[in-house]
């Protein structure tokens, strides 16, 4: 599978040499990006809309369908997603099935997005409380990163991304992880270079991944580094009104892979300790409030299930780590 183009940049100029000369561009626009960025979107041909989990269905796909159809667009169209993960993965999925599919092309906003949702080929929408149940593989014709879009976005949504960040960085690269854990306890005033040169690592990591195992049948598990937990861990927070968001949900999700890892004898002692250690310096959150039985309850429509077992991501160590199978009914720490 042929990677997509992939650029880091630290500043918000250059996008227009990006797009393909004189190909019909229609953005669809997270309206809060909208509104701070109105100068920098490109096309004047934009379809708005409220990028949060309860918009991303079925219904925001025909919204965005209807919009198109009233534009007249054709299969030739590009489609360009502008925002964060909810929004790329939105526009990525409706690029999939409008006219049964036309090219779309990614400016994540988030960093979130930046090291996940925009790369890789991963779109989809939620449906009953369900994450990304209903979707398809569809790869961008290009993901452009500029980290000045991070200079607006709240300090939470930064760590929430950052845990996506060093997710990565555990599943492929001990030494970039090291030099996170350091950048990100210091703060995140002032990242330009250096977090251009961590989020390109994180990138380079999931799209080589990415290449080798396209349709997430081997390798690719990797990339659900604790996700089995942190999507249980989501579930649970949306029924019982919890403020928890992604990258806070699988922090704690790692950390319980860890523990597991550890348990098992797949990681060394210590491990999960030093895990832990390490995110605290980071101001990640780590608090899981639920307890392992209504994670397990969650688990049980978890897309990696595979009769009554899961495809579960254990740490052999920073930098390393295995797919395994585990019984849902032997998961207890």
């Amino acid at each position: 599978m042929d990677k997509s183009l992939i650029k880091v940049t630290d500043s918000l100029s250059g996008l227009s040499e990006m797009l393909p000369a004189g190909r019909r561009v229609i953005a669809v626009i997270d309206r809060n990006v909208g509104r701070l960025y109105h100068d920098v979107i490109p096309t004047s041909e934009r379809i708005f809309i409220d990028a949060a989990e309860s918009f991303k269905n079925l219904a925001t796909v025909a919204r965005i369908t209807d919009r198109l159809l009233e534009m007249e667009a054709d299969r030739n169209i590009l489609l360009l997603g502008i925002g964060g993960g909810i929004t790329t993965d939105i526009t990525g999925f409706t690029a999939s099935v409008y006219k049964r599919g036309v090219q779309y092309a990614n400016i994540p906003t988030t960093l979130l997005a930046m090291v996940d949702a925009s790369i890789g080929g991963k779109t989809g929408v939620n449906h009953l409380g369900y994450k990304n149940v209903i979707g398809a593989f569809n790869l961008p014709l290009f993901t452009w990163c500029p980290t000045d879009f991070l200079r607006t976005l709240p300090e939470r949504e930064f760590r929430c991304g950052a845990a996506e960040l060093v997710k990565t960085l555990i599943i492929g690269d001990s030494q970039a992880y090291g030099k996170a854990v350091e950048w990100l306890e210091k703060g995140t005033d002032g990242g330009g270079k250096e977090l251009c040169r961590l989020i390109e690592k994180a990138m380079s990591i999931k799209d080589g991944i990415v290449a080798r195992d396209f349709r997430d049948t081997g390798e690719r598990m990797k990339l659900n580094l604790g996700h089995t937990f942190g999507h249980a861990i989501e579930k649970c927070a949306a029924q019982t009104g919890t403020d928890i968001n992604h990258g806070e949900a699988v922090a704690a999700g790692i950390l319980i892979a860890a523990r597991l890892s550890e348990k098992l004898g797949y990681a060394p002692a210590g491990l999960a300790g030093r895990i832990k250690s390490d995110f605290e310096r980071m101001h990640l959150r780590v608090e899981n409030p639920f307890g392992m039985d209504e994670l397990c309850r969650a688990l049980r429509n978890d897309k990696k299930r595979d009769g009554d077992y899961l495809n579960f991501v254990f740490i052999r160590d920073i930098g390393s780590v295995e797919v395994g199978k585990i019984r849902i009914e032997d998961i207890r720490l």
